[in-house]
């Protein structure tokens, strides 16, 4: 597999730079606009190592591969990037993605710093090769269920898409709701139109409905069906996933898009380094960054920090995850062992449960602190 070099900035060829392998979404059916902001972060943070003097003197170079969130695709990349001799393997989005890159970085010995999936089972096994800085999806998606039963909706409907993903987010859900008085209906996205979910809500006496699908298809089409439902006026929509984090859900959905609580790996204020480096992904954005593009930044700052002190030699790097401390936009990063995640963890960033504003849709509003 091959993908045209990254306009980000120069390859070096000749063995003078060290060499970052990146994996992100950029084209469909990916999520083209949360790979953007991560890629964003990215770029960022390796300009500003360079400016800085690199690595030891040597430049960094970020070598990007599309995975278009295609398991296979981005193992292949791994397996590319590999043989191009990158020190470590930054990024990606989407968790069954992430899982594939992982699983293959573990098999080949390459370091693999996950930025934002959150999928608990990033490998088989324990290993020592990836760590990650997202929050675990058991973690995260606790904070929203407990949000959830704070507001007094305890008879969940959540519509899905067949993923190992959506599976355990509905599993999580479920475990975490059942012992305390909530319920969780699952609704087949593949088996029942939009205007066919209405009525299924309608009849299960549903008090929130969860978007555990893709966007901008099922997703949109959903909300814009449930909004238009009379019946419905009293449901909650959520998104645990961050489906409105980013400005084209805005752009699709309008009005009807706000009010839709989701996960956000934000403090409920940066601290100056985070408020330093928001200010430069916006200009490089032309929008507000999202989390995303800050997990984006954290990661090369995390494996930059290792390179300067520990050297280029893969073996070297997989052992100082314990022992990495590094200052990220969002907090002191540390990396430690979790029971039931089998990668060096950062545990946890911070997590909020927020909204648009319905009365101002760029503004969101803080609705729940884990």
């Amino acid at each position: 597999m091959t993908t045209p070099p990254s306009p980000y900035g120069a390859e070096h060829t000749d063995g003078s730079s060290v060499r970052l392998g990146a994996l992100v979404p950029l084209t469909r059916p990916g999520w083209v606009e949360a790979g953007r902001h991560l890629l964003a972060g990215l770029d960022l943070a390796v300009r500003e190592v360079n400016d800085a003097g690199g690595i030891n003197g040597k430049p960094l170079d970020l070598v990007v591969r599309d995975t278009v969130a295609d398991p296979e695709r981005a193992a292949a990349a791994v397996d590319e990037l590999a043989a191009l001799g990158v020190a470590a393997l930054a990024g990606e989005y989407h968790s069954v993605v992430a899982r594939a890159v992982a699983s293959r970085a573990d098999a080949l010995g390459v370091p693999f710093l996950c930025s934002s999936a959150v999928l608990d089972a990033l490998t088989e096994e324990p290993t020592e090769w990836v760590a990650r800085l997202a929050p675990a999806q058991s973690h995260g998606w606790r904070i929203y269920a407990d949000f959830l039963l704070g507001a007094g909706r305890r008879q969940i409907a959540v519509a899905t898409q067949p993923s190992v993903y959506w599976a355990s987010g509905t599993r999580i859900l479920r475990d975490h709701l059942a012992p305390r008085g909530g319920t969780v209906v699952e609704l087949d996205t593949t088996a029942l139109t939009p205007e066919a979910l209405c009525d299924m809500l309608v009849d299960h006496g549903a008090t929130a409905l969860l978007l555990l699908v893709g966007h901008p298809e099922p997703a949109v089409p959903i909300v814009k069906a449930v909004r238009g439902d009379r019946r419905l006026a009293e449901i909650l929509i959520g998104a645990p996933a961050g489906q409105p984090e980013f400005a084209e859900w805005t752009a699709m959905l309008g009005e009807d898009g706000t009010g839709i609580p989701f996960l956000r790996y934000l403090p409920e204020r940066l601290g100056p380094l985070g408020e330093r480096v928001g200010k430069e992904l916006r200009e490089r954005l032309g929008e507000a960054p999202s989390f995303v593009a800050f997990e984006g930044w954290d990661t090369v700052t995390v494996l930059a920090n290792v390179l300067r002190s520990d050297g280029t030699d893969r073996a070297a790097i997989a052992e100082t995850w314990p022992r990495v401390t590094v200052e990220g936009t969002r907090g002191p990063i540390r990396f430690s062992r979790t029971p039931g995640i089998s990668v060096w963890q950062w545990a946890w960033t911070p997590i909020q449960v927020v909204d648009r504003d319905p009365a101002e849709p760029d503004r969101f509003r803080i609705l729940h602190v884990g």
